[in-house]
């Protein structure tokens, strides 16, 4: 029964009495809750009133006894699935899961909404039974059981759409009516399930099966479940894509680049978009950018304090090169970003030109390359020197005339900031001497090399500890630290999607040379002996940094490896066995 209001109120809404006699809002409040044409979990959470999805449904469940649900692990039936509609479903955040005769089981987020209980009951012929769930655990759960954009494909399959990859009028880029913004939406649907989820890139593969959509989240593909039909409109898909782009929709057999900006609640996301032909149809890939969520500033990178001290004074030398190593997606740019932003907080003039400008950082004078037009990393950089900058970032250091370029202007009194694909930093020398530079250019200018790897963190949710055992422990793991006793490893939850990781943090090895380390570059020894003079510095290699996100409980051991399983083992240990200038084949899997 519902609570009797402790004072007087001409208010008759079920829920609002709820909240007024637990306080959640006052009478005055109370009266203009109840005036609102429409009044709903959704109006009622967030500002004003500050009130949680989670403080509205402990209401209902404890005063009018609705059941509370987890769909975490909760088996579904697919038959009563079927006789309810996507549109249905999606629209109203709805989830049938039982029937028992003529009741139907329905989990939604607002259980107090008699007209859409009147709706499905009505357009399904059910009574309809109704339990409470988080609104985000239902969309979830639709979404896993029905595939991302069900409602929007089975709304185009009502409306009796032929196979887009026949229809003349997209490639014409003509408009379909109700099929045109059905397609948009669904384009759009996948989007922001991208950006719910975070991710870094979304992969769209045609098959011959049909059409596979994956999402790049915290650096690991996750396939996300699609409605079988959505073959059916893979080319309006692609389509749709290349006219948000600006793109030629009728090229379809030469590959193309092109670049928007979606807004999302007030979020803008910059998307770059590469579409390729292949066998089955047109393949895109989706870099997400979203400039809402990224913080270019240095403390949040979480350097290990003995680099980021060294590393800040590195980066406000007044001329040299200071490069950032690592593969694609290690996170290079946002570490020369934050730099950036740090050494900007000084009244120095900078310049930086890139391919292309990702973020755009206050205070920094920022250039995009043409290569079309002939501006590229090389002439611009000549260019640039005519500026009078105290500093230069070049984006990627690719060829033997920008390495060139950069050096000069290093010579010149300039710092340098860039990257360079390798896969740890005493390899930065050797890349640089293989580009045709001469040794002895490498080994005055480099000022140091900052590698790095991005490490999936455990979920705080569900990690759980087990106890070490030293054998189990590979090779190289720092087992002199007596007072570890455990580790942590990844559980799985629905915060992350049952992965067991949520997020990333970096691990680095930073490597500034010394006099001897400078006379092994003029040498052009080798990347190895080179690694392993330095491990007898202060010198911690990626895998070590590695061990200790592990030691300190922020990722797991078999993340260190996946991510590091490129890199040579603990040098310190190769030393030791007598041949530092051991070549990449005697050294094996070492």
């Amino acid at each position: 029964m519902p609570a009797v209001l402790s004072q007087p109120t001409t208010c008759s809404h079920p829920l609002v009495q709820v909240m007024f006699a637990r306080g959640l809002v006052d009478e005055s409040q109370a009266e203009t809750l109840c005036g609102l044409p429409q009044l709903n979990i959704d109006t009622l959470v967030g500002e004003p009133l500050h009130l949680t999805e989670e403080s509205l449904h402990q209401c209902l469940v404890e005063e009018y006894g609705f059941e509370w649900i987890d769909l975490h692990d909760l088996q579904v039936d697919r038959e009563l699935l079927n006789r309810f509609s996507s549109s249905l479903m999606f629209r109203h955040c709805l989830l049938p899961i039982k029937q028992t005769g003529p009741w139907a089981k329905v989990v939604t987020h607002d259980p107090l909404n008699l007209s859409m209980i009147q709706e499905v009951s009505e357009k399904t012929g059910f009574l309809i039974d109704v339990a409470i769930a988080p609104k985000k655990s239902i969309t979830e759960r639709l979404t896993q059981e029905l595939g991302l954009g069900g409602a929007t494909v089975k709304e185009l399959l009502d409306h009796g759409s032929i196979s887009d990859s026949t229809d003349p009028n997209w490639e014409e880029g003509g408009e379909l009516g109700e099929q045109s913004a059905s397609v948009a939406s669904l384009v759009n649907e996948l989007l922001v399930e991208a950006m719910r989820l975070e991710a870094s890139d979304v992969h769209i593969e045609p098959t011959e099966e049909g059409l596979d959509v994956r999402f790049r989240v915290d650096g690991v593909l996750r396939t996300q479940t699609m409605p079988p039909e959505i073959h059916r409109f893979r080319s309006a898909i692609v389509s749709r894509l290349k006219i948000m782009a600006k793109l030629n929709i009728a090229e379809k057999r030469l590959p193309q680049d092109g670049r928007l900006v979606l807004n999302v609640s007030g979020r803008d996301v910059d998307i770059r978009l590469s579409s390729i032909p292949m066998v089955q149809g047109e393949g895109m890939v989706l870099r997400m950018l979203d400039k809402s969520r990224r913080t270019l500033d240095l403390n949040s990178l979480e350097l290990p304090n003995t680099i980021q001290t060294k590393w800040k004074s590195l980066i406000h030398r007044p001329h040299g090169i200071v490069l950032v190593t690592g593969p694609t997606g290690s996170g290079k740019t946002t570490t020369l970003y934050s730099s950036l932003s740090e050494v900007a907080k000084q009244n120095h003039k900078i310049l930086t030109i890139e391919d292309p400008v990702e973020y755009q950082i206050r205070g920094v004078n920022q250039i995009q390359v043409h290569p079309k037009i002939g501006l590229t990393f090389s002439s611009g950089l000549r260019s640039i020197l005519r500026h009078d900058p105290d500093v230069i970032l070049v984006g990627e250091i690719r060829d033997q005339e920008t390495a060139l370029s950069a050096m000069q202007a290093s010579l010149t009194g300039h710092l340098v900031l860039s990257t360079l694909h390798t896969n740890d930093s005493a390899s930065a020398f050797i890349r640089l001497i293989d580009m045709g530079i001469e040794p002895y250019l490498v080994s005055s200018t480099i000022e140091a090399v900052l590698a790095q790897r991005l490490v999936r963190k455990l979920c705080r949710s569900c990690a759980i500890s087990e106890q070490v055992v030293t054998r189990s422990l590979p090779d190289g793991f720092p087992r002199s630290a007596a007072d570890i006793t455990t580790i942590r490893l990844p559980g799985g939850c629905r915060d992350c999607g049952g992965s067991g990781y949520s997020g990333r943090i970096g691990i680095y090895e930073l490597l500034v040379p010394d006099s001897d380390l400078r006379r092994m570059i003029n040498d052009s020894v080798s990347d190895f002996k080179i690694q392993a003079c330095a491990a007898t510095r202060e010198f911690r290699s990626l895998r070590q940094s590695g061990w200790e996100r592990v030691i300190a409980g922020i990722t797991s051991i078999d993340e260190v490896i996946r991510v590091t399983g490129d890199i040579y083992d603990e040098i310190p240990n190769l030393c030791n066995l007598g041949h530092p200038g051991a070549t990449r084949d005697e050294r094996g899997t070492a």
